[in-house]
């Protein structure tokens, strides 16, 4: 399956402390930017952080409760290969990253088993992170 990559505008707040959360946390590149945004190729996908005053969800996400966690929502994130994503848990980790759901893996042994991990950008974004064992049963029932 081939596929278009995406393109995803948030708000924040603090477009440099924003900016330097994804450039160091994530290391990613940089495309057009101004003063009140900036472009980033998150994985193969096109984000864009864009300046407004904070809003209350960003001071308190409402959650959802999926295999006994509280997801956030609204969030949005990007499924990697098993491996980028073991890696990037360790990367986290070594960073003292503080997490919304620690990473695991959920409904293990399950259709659509899948590792996850949750954390908030520094103006209050929910990301969330996964691979899934069998990349076929994304969609599965």
């Amino acid at each position: 399956m081939s596929l278009s990559p995406f393109h995803l505008a948030i708000p924040v707040y603090d477009v440099a402390l924003a900016r330097a959360f994804y450039n160091d946390v994530f290391g990613l590149e940089e495309g057009r930017s101004s003063e009140q945004w900036v472009d980033f190729n998150f994985f193969g996908h096109q984000l864009v952080i864009h300046e407004q005053p904070k809003t209350p969800g960003q001071e308190s996400a409402h959650t959802n409760p999926v295999d006994g966690h509280n997801v956030p929502v609204p969030h949005f994130g990007v499924i990697l290969q098993w491996d980028e994503w073991e890696a990037l848990a360790e990367r986290l980790k070594a960073r003292d990253t503080q997490f919304v759901i620690e990473p695991y893996v959920r409904f293990k042994g399950e259709v659509g088993e899948q590792a996850t991990m949750f954390l908030l950008d520094p103006c209050g974004n929910a990301l969330e992170f996964k691979a899934f064992k069998d990349m076929s049963q994304v969609f599965a029932k």
